[in-house]
């Protein structure tokens, strides 16, 4: 790992130099390349040199040890023992800042929400979990924008499909996807029984044009009138558009615009996401369980968690976490949990790394 390190510091002060460089400082899209990458490194940069300067003082304090007087020795010893401790925390934390990254952390996402099983109260699920993603966003300062949404007969949600842009949001919500599942009594439920409904969820990395070229020759373009709610022209004029990938036989259809290259341009985003997302997905099978888990493949055929109303509970299945705060949760208060994903799924990474050291 050292070798490594000093390899990392060495690009930092390159990058550092190259920052100054007047013919790089011409270059508006170069200097902010440079920048990003440099801002990338210096959190392990600030780490090691600072476990270089432990390393140091240990050294001088060692030398204390053998001092003639009595007090300069104990304070010698106290100091090694605090010297120590922090040179061990700090190997942890480069051990977890050298991680291979996800590619994937900094890109914006398109999130996907589907009723499952579960007939309408599924439907109404899914549009509590959007408001949860929504309420998130809002606490994040992320911006969510809707591209596609088909609305049930009781204001649910069949399917809603949404942008979200901001700073790393991936990395946040990579690990919401799978199926949902809540326990609760319906509105349409005249017994008080509790149902079992699901939902699925799946997030995937916005894809950039320069991510996946779509030939035009592999798209088949319908466009028809909306049947949806979206103001007076919506319904009058052929404004929605299906569009079909050919080769994956991939279907996506956004209405929501009173503008057909509108809903046309949403519609090419989530296809983007979705091939980038198979493509990864592919990749990934030939890779370890666990990498494929770290980066996220969409898999959305487990159960995730459950959202117990008459418990008041949130339990996440995949880490054995529960907590009895669901009415907040689902008000966005979501870190606990997450927060808590990242560290196991981080310290299942650490235990593969080491693995093959």
């Amino acid at each position: 790992m050292f070798s490594k390190l000093d390899e990392v510091l060495t690009r930092f002060d390159r990058l550092t130099e190259q920052l100054s460089d007047p013919e790089i400082v011409r270059s508006p899209k170069r200097l902010r390349e440079i920048a990003k990458e440099r801002a990338d490194l210096e959190p392990i940069v600030v780490s090691y040199r600072r476990y270089k300067q432990v390393e140091a003082e240990l050294q001088d304090v060692k030398e204390l040890l053998r001092d003639s007087d009595p007090d300069m020795r104990a304070a010698a010893k106290e100091e090694l023992a605090s010297l120590e401790r922090e040179k061990e925390t700090l190997a942890d934390t480069l051990r977890r800042q050298m991680l291979p990254r996800d590619p994937n952390d900094a890109r914006n996402v398109v999130l996907e929400i589907r009723a499952g099983t579960g007939g309408e109260e599924a439907s109404l699920f899914a549009a509590d979990l959007f408001r949860m993603f929504s309420r998130y966003c809002e606490r994040n300062h992320w911006k969510m924008e809707i591209l596609s949404q088909s609305v049930s007969e009781m204001g649910g949600f069949k399917e809603v499909i949404a942008l979200i842009e901001g700073k790393n949001v991936y990395s946040r919500l990579k690990y919401e996807s799978g199926v949902h599942r809540v326990q609760r009594v319906p509105e349409t439920e005249s017994q008080g029984r509790i149902h079992t409904s699901a939902v699925t969820v799946a997030v995937l990395p916005e894809a950039e044009e320069v991510d996946v070229q779509i030939d035009e020759r592999d798209l088949q373009i319908d466009v028809f009138r909306s049947s949806g709610p979206g103001g007076q022209s919506v319904n009058t004029t052929d404004s929605a558009v299906r569009i079909t990938h050919i080769p994956t036989g991939m279907v996506v259809v956004c209405q929501d615009e009173k503008s057909q290259l509108k809903n046309k341009n949403k519609a090419l985003k989530v296809l983007r996401a979705r091939l980038l997302e198979r493509e990864q997905a592919r990749a990934a099978e030939e890779l370890s369980q666990t990498r494929r888990a770290m980066i996220g493949t969409g898999d959305r055929s487990e159960r995730i968690r459950t959202y117990n109303f008459p418990q008041g509970r949130v339990s996440d299945h995949r880490i054995g976490l529960t907590i009895y705060k669901l009415e907040s949760f689902l008000d966005g208060e979501m870190d606990e949990v997450i927060d808590a994903l990242a560290a196991h799924f981080e310290a299942e990474q650490l235990q593969a790394e080491s693995g093959r050291a």
